[in-house]
């Protein structure tokens, strides 16, 4: 049996961005089911870092990831994380009230944040038809996030401290012994005295596994695929890898540029079992609809489709605290779309939080209390 100080179960994001930071208090090993970590979720994400987007908790997580991602540590990445795109919320006349909405809560925690009439809405995305767009809400800083760069370095970097990454090694058993939590897998056995939960959509099937109460969390589907526009005429495709990414401001569908063709999602949220999730026909035929009836171009082909999970929990915050009810079982989950945007500070909330200590100054700061990511809030206690 291998020990450790921390063992966590799940080399997605958020599992691999705790993991680095923890392996600065003790050592660290990271169990993953499948032979390759971030498979499910994080390798499937439309990869935007924006600051306008959740719940107000998660908002804020994601300004404290600012200062990481623009300034990594020495050695994270030989690229930048954050490349410029901008994001532009776009409404229909009816959908008015939604503008000024997304627009007073954006500028909260982001001034740069601007509201932008029809006109300027449609000097930023061209390929909009002018009938369509009434107005829009600009976040000039919101960036394209390199998942891969973020996520290898936080496993190259977790290394670097100590820390163990173990693949083909899903969890079949879980039992407290004599002060450790042992986990039974096909690549061992493996035992620590804390235990932090970071396994996805399948975070309350380890919790059962422990024998502890489960959260009520539900995995959704969310759809995406890659195409080609094609205009009435081909020259107002030009420009298209500079182009906003545009979401619809009741977040009906988004699409951004990617590698030189669109990328696009219905943004379905459609509650599924933990699976290898596969996209569905009509979620790809609603997004393309959709689509369609805001764009001047059409969608004849289909390059690359595609789905993922996304997790979350009834109030859609993720979860970071020790259960209450089971010594050394500590909740990471409920990331729902914003695992990616926020990695940096919920790694260092939870390696703070893990540990004993109280939230990173810089996430206490924005209005964050430990009690809003806590588990005990989701059973009323």
């Amino acid at each position: 049996m291998e020990r450790a100080d921390f063992l966590i179960i799940g080399g997605g994001m958020a599992g691999a961005s705790a993991a680095y930071e923890l392996a600065a208090h003790g050592t660290v090993i990271v169990l993953e089911r499948e032979s390759q970590p971030g498979y499910h979720s994080t390798g499937r994400s439309a990869a935007l870092y924006t600051q306008t987007y959740g719940h107000p908790t998660v908002r804020a997580l994601t300004v404290a990831s600012w200062d990481f991602y623009t300034n990594p540590p020495d050695g994270f990445s030989e690229h930048p994380l954050l490349t410029p795109r901008g994001v532009l919320l776009i409404g229909r006349a009816d959908q008015t009230a939604a503008l000024e909405r997304d627009f007073t809560e954006g500028r909260r925690l982001t001034p740069s944040v601007e509201r932008l009439d029809a006109a300027q809405a449609l000097a930023r995305a061209p390929f909009l038809r002018t009938d369509y767009v009434a107005g829009a809400v600009w976040e000039p800083d919101a960036m394209d996030m390199d998942v891969h760069a973020i996520h290898t370095g936080y496993l190259r970097r977790l290394k670097a401290r100590g820390g163990r990454l173990i693949t083909d090694a899903g969890v079949q058993a879980l039992a407290r012994r004599d002060g450790l939590w042992v986990a039974e897998t096909p690549a061992g056995s493996f035992a620590a005295p804390v235990l932090v939960n970071a396994a996805g959509a399948w975070a309350d099937v380890v919790a059962e596994l422990a024998g502890v109460r489960p959260l009520g969390l539900m995995p959704k589907r969310r759809t995406a695929l890659t195409f080609d526009p094609v205009f009435a005429d081909p020259a107002d495709s030009a420009g298209l890898d500079g182009w906003p990414m545009v979401i619809d401001v009741d977040e009906q569908f988004y699409v951004k540029p990617d590698a030189g063709r669109l990328l696009l999602s219905p943004a379905d949220e459609t509650p599924v079992e933990p699976c290898d999730i596969q996209p569905e026909e009509l979620d790809v035929a609603i997004a393309i609809d959709r689509l369609e009836q805001a764009a001047r171009f059409t969608v004849r082909r289909i390059a690359h489709k595609w789905a993922g999970l996304r997790s979350f929990v009834a109030d859609k915050v993720p979860v970071a605290g020790f259960d209450g009810t089971a010594d050394g079982f500590f909740w990471l989950a409920g990331q729902g779309g914003y695992g990616i945007q926020t990695a940096p500070a919920m790694g260092r909330t939870a390696a703070a939080l893990a540990t004993g200590g109280s939230l990173p100054a810089e996430v206490a700061a924005l209005g964050v209390r430990a009690e809003d990511l806590a588990p005990s809030r989701l059973r009323g206690a």
